[in-house]
């Protein structure tokens, strides 16, 4: 859709000693423990993470205005994500339930992230969304399965924390995604 961008990171865990130094590559930095999932982009938890921007519409326009911040950080048990992203507009779900997943959440405005551990079937790949106010949904994707939407019916226990700043035109979105399940 045009007139927003959505955040986009990929992870190919076990990949990223064979890409070497490419600076596409997200680099997630460790945390000895586990913390409460924050959006405070200069809390200790998340000032220590390295920080990426991405700034390309869903077809490779880049978009400066746009450029949505990017910080990771893992621990033993999670890998978290910080989203910051600039906006001019939204484009929200009407009537948002934040208590239960949203299917087909990706049409409206969301920061997502692939996880995927084989270059040889990319077809199979964990999807984690969160919008601006809070929805979230995880999928299972097998591309390979005659019924592969059936895949968002999966649980990870995955947990999502966002807030809009209005007046900034700035919402934030955070994930905690546990290792156990991806």
């Amino acid at each position: 859709m045009i007139g927003f961008v959505k955040a986009l990171v990929i992870v190919l865990i076990g990949l990223v000693p064979a890409l070497g130094a490419d600076p596409a590559v997200v680099k997630s930095t460790y945390a000895k423990e586990n913390v409460p999932l924050q959006l405070d982009p200069a809390s200790p938890f998340w000032s220590a993470a390295l920080s990426i921007s991405m700034e390309q519409d869903s077809f490779g326009k880049v978009v400066p205005r746009y450029r949505t911040e990017v910080r990771t950080r893992w621990t033993k048990d999670n890998l978290y994500f910080l989203f910051i992203c600039p906006y001019e507009q939204l484009h929200l779900k009407p009537d948002p339930k934040t208590h239960q997943e949203t299917n087909e959440l990706w049409n409206w405005d969301v920061a997502e992230v692939f996880i995927g551990s084989d270059f040889a079937d990319i077809k199979r790949y964990k999807e984690f969304e969160v919008s601006p106010q809070g929805e979230w949904i995880d999928l299972d994707v097998n591309l390979h399965n005659p019924h592969h939407e059936d895949g968002w019916t999966w649980n990870s226990g995955f947990q999502v924390l966002a807030k809009i700043d209005h007046p900034s035109h700035v919402w934030y979105g955070a994930m905690r995604i546990p290792w156990s399940t991806i």
